[in-house]
């Protein structure tokens, strides 16, 4: 930070303002955290909203960065303009955009329950009507406010001409604290914030920084004496930039590939760091934090008067894309090499990114915000791209293959352009140092080739493969050695406790069922074994792929899907409920591991529970499996317990989990004889068809040795529970940790 204050204010005249370079770098950092506090929440909400669907992942992220691209875009090119007739400084004008994304902190969550209300009649989760009505949506609920979060630096780049203070690199500046925030944002958001405030109050914590920098903005730019020609001036140079566009290509090419390697990291690292929150949190603020470094390099070596060249730092970028390929070999891989793998990428584009726009703005904020704006376009389609034709068809192996090729090409491009006007090229070696540049990328291009990732299996045994825009699909094993990933992630595999989460609900209902509901398919084995009934079974999945690997599993399963009473639902799971108003006898829930996972909290919360009760019969009854997780155990016990008047939970068969049995009526507790009586026999065949096979006593002794651990309710001595507002089995890290913290307080 001193080199980057000491370059802002050599060889300047004082300031006439009562704003110093330092208030101004507060600013913007306040800016960078709010910025990252927002877009996780919104995230979130979006996904409680519309569906947990990658579709709207991708939405709110497109979203966002067009906001943060027009805002900058319009930020330049109008505000002085529009200081001159408002008679404003344009201080107050950053501190008016700042109360705007104030009002967006507090608007955005009632604006996403009103969209979600407005849609429900509308197609399924993967329809194209859906997915485009709920974009819509989504960017009218959010786009203005990201549009004044992105005129934020041509605002502020104006303010510093306005009172003389402006330098041909004041966007690198600007942009270090706003990258800083975002890095401190990132981690505060996921791992304190969310857990100690809930997501409402941490947007409410947000907006109150942003109404205090708002606040002070105004009343400091009111102080401010506006001259329009005060300062040194900047030409527009619109003449100038036409004879680099190469800098525009750039800028676009590393926000789309940035971007889009940040959507097949989160894929490609999932098997190795995990699908909690904590995972993701981790990887965004390691791209952030090498972001910062690199923009922090490019300052020092600008205040030492030399840079590095935009070839070399092109032919460098290619070797560092494909870094965690070779990094992350599961044959190689270690437990911190992902985050590793990312950081010299990450390096290199947040040293190249504000070289540029400081060569092309030199203090200009036009210019900046139109340059920005580039950077910002490629950032929009690089994920869709990424998340919609790449990994749907080729693995993360390849696609960061695919997205490393154009650094090469563009640091071929880039000979002729060394290094910014006024600071000469660090780089001595000339065509030899090029050379030896561009003979590294070619190793690690060939090498990549010969690598593998998590979702190209090791084993010799037979593998099936499908991916999607959601995920990469695999299915492994022979007979009952089965398995099911997810993204690299183990799901499940062919076991009987599946069987029991559908046949005890319904032997318990006794009676006429003629309505089932499974949510989450997995192998399809609940969904099978709820078909034996002979009633009307719905499965409800989030992942396109899942259900095509079904017969993998089953060798029974072309006669499943064969059966007019069965079907299978590509949605989300919440918001199938409340799109339809079918009721059920019987809904089976069994979320994908681990109960941590990252939007997890969703299929335990009091909310998504009433929502359940309100699809149930009279009488009907809810199954929902959970893990052997204690801690998350009491907190899922309480929210049930608080959703429906009557509860009794059963141990899992060899005791690996729990089945919760939930009504609004009260759930009698018959003795084995009494259930296996309820069955049909088609029921009792599909019960038996790998444990107790042919061997009425097993069978009979398996179902006692459940129904002897029943027990009403699960009351632990806890006052947690699991809302939409407050995921507490997802957000664990403070809980955890702050022990440790108070002793070293103490010490």
């Amino acid at each position: 930070m001193s080199v980057a204050l000491e370059t802002l204010t050599t060889n300047h005249a004082p300031p006439r303002s009562t704003a110093p370079a330092a208030v101004l770098f507060l600013f913007f950092f306040c800016s960078g955290l709010c910025g990252l506090v927002y877009q996780t929440v919104w995230l979130r909400l979006a996904l409680a909203s519309f569906g947990v669907i990658t579709p709207v992942v991708s939405v709110v992220l497109a979203v966002f960065m067009l906001g943060l691209g027009l805002g900058s875009w319009l930020g330049g090119k109008y505000i002085d303009a529009a200081k001159q007739r408002l008679h404003l400084s344009a201080l107050t004008m950053y501190g008016l955009s700042e109360l705007v994304i104030t009002a967006g902190a507090l608007s955005v969550p009632s604006l996403f329950s009103i969209g979600q209300q407005a849609l429900l009649r509308i197609g399924e989760a993967d329809s194209t009507l859906y997915l485009s009505a709920s974009a819509l949506v989504i960017a009218l609920a959010i786009m203005p406010f990201t549009i004044a979060m992105g005129t934020t630096f041509p605002f502020i780049m104006s303010f510093l001409r306005e009172i003389g203070q402006s330098e041909k690199r004041s966007f690198s500046f600007l942009y270090i604290a706003n990258v800083a925030g975002a890095v401190l944002g990132a981690l505060l958001t996921a791992f304190v914030f969310i857990e100690i405030w809930g997501f409402h109050g941490t947007l409410s914590a947000a907006a109150m920084v942003n109404l205090l920098v708002g606040v002070c903005a105004i009343a400091i730019g009111r102080k401010s004496v506006l001259q329009a020609n005060a300062g040194p001036q900047v030409s527009d140079r619109s003449s100038n930039t036409i004879t680099v566009p190469l800098h525009f290509l750039i800028l676009f090419v590393t926000g789309f590939t940035s971007m889009a390697m940040e959507v097949v990291w989160t894929r490609q690292f999932t098997p190795v760091l995990g699908n909690v929150v904590y995972a993701f949190a981790s990887l965004l603020t390691a791209y952030l934090l090498s972001s910062c470094a690199g923009s922090l390099w490019y300052r020092f070596d600008a205040w030492r008067g030399k840079a590095q060249s935009v070839r070399s730092i092109m032919a460098l970028s290619a070797s560092a894309g494909l870094l965690p390929i070779v990094l992350t070999d599961p044959r190689l891989h270690s437990a911190v090499s992902p985050l590793l793998s990312i950081a010299p990428l990450c390096a290199l584009l947040g040293y190249l990114t504000p070289m540029l726009i400081d060569e092309l703005s030199e203090g200009n904020p036009s210019v900046a915000g139109r340059a920005y704006a580039f950077n910002i376009a490629g950032c929009i389609i690089g994920p869709l791209v990424a998340g919609y034709f790449m990994l749907p068809e080729v693995s993360t192996r390849i696609a960061l293959i695919l997205l490393a090729i154009p650094y090469l090409v563009l640091a071929i491009a880039a000979m002729e352009k060394s290094s910014p006007p006024g600071l000469p090229s660090k780089d001595k070696g000339g065509t030899w140092s090029f050379v030896w540049q561009a003979g590294l990328a070619v190793a690690l291009f060939v090498g990549a080739l010969f690598c593998r990732c998590w979702e190209e299996p090791l084993g010799t045994d037979k593998v099936v493969v499908k991916r999607d825009y959601a995920a990469a699909v695999t299915a492994t094993g022979v007979g009952r050695d089965k398995t099911l990933t997810v993204n690299g992630i183990s799901m499940t595999g062919l076991t009987t406790i599946c069987k029991y989460m559908a046949h005890l609900p319904l032997a318990f209902k006794g009676g006429q069922s003629r309505d089932a509901l499974t949510i989450c398919f997995g192998m399809g084995t609940s969904f099978k074994s709820l078909a034996s009934w002979g009633l009307n079974v719905t499965a409800v999945e989030l992942i396109p792929s899942v259900p095509k690997v079904f017969g993998y599993f089953h060798s029974d399963a072309d006669v499943v899907l064969g059966n007019p009473k069965a079907k299978i639902v590509i949605d989300d799971g919440r918001r199938f409920l409340k799109r339809t108003q079918q009721k059920y006898d019987v809904i089976v829930i069994d979320p994908p591991p681990p109960p941590q996972a990252a939007g997890s909290s969703l299929l335990y919360s009091e909310e998504f529970y009433r929502e359940i009760r309100a699809h149930l019969k009279p009488g009907g009854i809810l199954q929902q499996w959970y893990p052997y997780d204690l801690v998350g155990l009491g907190a899922a016990a309480n929210s049930l317990n608080r959703s429906f008047p009557y509860v009794r939970v059963y141990d899992s068969l060899g005791e690996w989990g729990w089945h919760f049995l939930a009504s609004d009526r009260p759930i009698d507790n018959p003795n084995a004889d009494e259930l296996l009586a309820r069955m049909p026999q088609s029921a009792k065949n599909d019960l038996t068809e790998w444990d107790a096979k042919n061997d009425p006593a097993q069978l009979r002794h398996n179902v006692t040795e459940i129904l002897k651990t029943g027990k009403p309710g699960y009351r632990l001595i806890t006052n947690a529970r699991i809302t939409d507002d407050r995921p507490f089995n997802e957000y664990y890290w403070w809980r955890d940790n702050k022990h440790s913290f108070e002793f070293w307080r103490k010490r």
